[in-house]
């Protein structure tokens, strides 16, 4: 057992790795249940199996055979409870009054290692996924981020949409599902965590009860991405839309880099809240769009750094060309002392801010588990912030911001690519 003033991590025997994190000051708990299953371990013929599997856990167990008995227990304690897939982890968390952390445990497990899967279920959820994916594509301000990833990796399990293709959600059946679980949802390969006002003893005797019984196993790696940009890259994907949808970036750093912290300063210097150049910019100044923001985006081996903006149809050019100045401008001096500063108090900020909802603390300290295998306190994090010098930021900045690594997606109704090659320029 690990023991730090904000939380404890203990190890049970099947490798099942908890993390308790209590909050005093609240009157609620969350329990977040975190597996490292996702788009990125899929094959081209499962891909959209995980997403698939996650909205399967909610549609019935051996203890309560229906998605609406299960909804019904939860919505009689009022729970706030959801799950999501990403491409490295996908999780599963109910948020209650203190009191009711008992039932969400139960119920969670229960999902995890009873669910019926049954088939009339499956064929409903089908059409429900479907319906899911076509609410995205006609979605432009979201779908644009998975046409840049599908940019930067191509035919490799990242650049895949985590929701799947149609054609394999048709094709999904009941095997497939006990295929993933008894490939990926090893106790070896999952966190529990519990953030808020709880006891210790209770709940941890309760994650016994209900997650030690499984058995460890070997769980496979993932195929490291190949990265082989030479020069910029585009690509368009046509549609007929009012608005032009844009992510203009670069290669990224991997997860544990240590510059990581650099890059998230740099990205809200350049894209992060109203005052940011992007923002000051390309919506203050110019009126080119309505939304402008900048991101670093990391995975386990690789990660991106990229704006993103929703722009003009008939100025997107021009909308393209000063973002890149942004991005050139920020490679050839220090940023100044009070805008550093603001950058830094910015991001403290949000996090203090969200740190008092004990999901935003249960999924943050159990994500840091299973991505990392080292929990960082809200203390540690602030301080790891709070460290970062000018000096690293240039660094990093010219060491991302590179004429060959450069690339750009588009979403609007556009299908000359020339016209915008010819502007990707530093």
């Amino acid at each position: 057992m690990t023991k730090k003033e904000d939380f404890e991590k203990i190890v049970l025997d099947n490798g099942l790795r908890v993390i308790l994190a209590p909050l005093s000051s609240v009157m609620s708990a969350t329990a977040i249940v975190l597996c490292g299953a996702g788009s990125r371990y899929e094959t081209k013929r499962t891909n959209g199996i995980s997403h698939f599997l996650e909205h399967m856990f909610f549609k019935g167990t051996n203890k309560r055979p229906t998605a609406t008995e299960i909804s019904h227990e939860l919505d009689a304690i009022g729970a706030d409870y959801n799950a999501f897939t990403g491409k490295e982890a996908t999780g599963y968390h109910i948020k209650s009054a203190s009191k009711h952390l008992p039932l969400a445990l139960d119920m969670l497990s229960d999902m995890l290692w009873n669910s019926k899967f049954d088939p009339r279920e499956v064929e409903k959820e089908r059409g429900v996924i479907i319906e899911e994916l076509n609410m995205y594509e006609d979605t432009p301000m979201r779908k644009v981020a998975e046409v840049y990833e599908e940019l930067l990796w191509q035919n490799q399990p990242l650049g895949w949409e985590i929701g799947g293709r149609k054609e394999n959600i048709r094709l999904i059946k009941h095997g497939d599902f006990l295929s993933l679980i008894n490939a990926r949802y090893a106790p070896n390969n999952m966190v529990v965590a519990v953030a808020g006002n709880f006891d210790k003893a209770q709940v941890l005797g309760l994650i016994k009860e209900y997650f030690a019984k499984q058995k460890a196993h070997k769980v496979a790696g993932f195929l490291p991405a190949v990265e082989k940009q030479a020069k910029p890259a585009l690509k368009i994907a046509y549609k007929k839309t009012d608005q032009a949808h844009l992510v203009l970036g670069f290669r990224g750093l991997k997860l544990v880099h240590p510059d990581r912290y650099a890059a998230s300063v740099l990205a809200t210097i350049l894209g992060g809240g109203m005052s940011s150049r992007l923002f000051i910019n390309v919506r203050e100044k110019r009126g080119l769009g309505y939304y402008v923001r900048s991101d670093s985006e990391s995975y386990l081996d690789c990660g991106t750094f990229a704006a993103s903006a929703g722009v003009d149809l008939k100025r997107i050019d021009e909308a393209i060309e000063v973002i890149l100045a942004e991005f050139g401008q920020i490679t050839k001096d220090e940023v100044g002392e009070r805008e550093l500063k603001k950058a830094k108090e910015y991001i403290k900020g949000k996090v203090i801010l969200s740190w008092e909802d004990s999901r935003t603390v249960a999924f943050a300290y159990g994500s840091d588990e299973l991505m990392e295998g080292r929990v960082r306190s809200l203390k540690d994090y602030l301080k790891l912030i709070d460290a970062v010098r000018a000096e690293e930021i240039l660094r990093v900045a010219k060491k991302l911001f590179v004429q060959t690594q450069l690339n750009l997606a588009v979403i609007g109704p556009f299908k000359d690519e020339a016209r915008f090659a010819k502007i990707l320029k530093l």
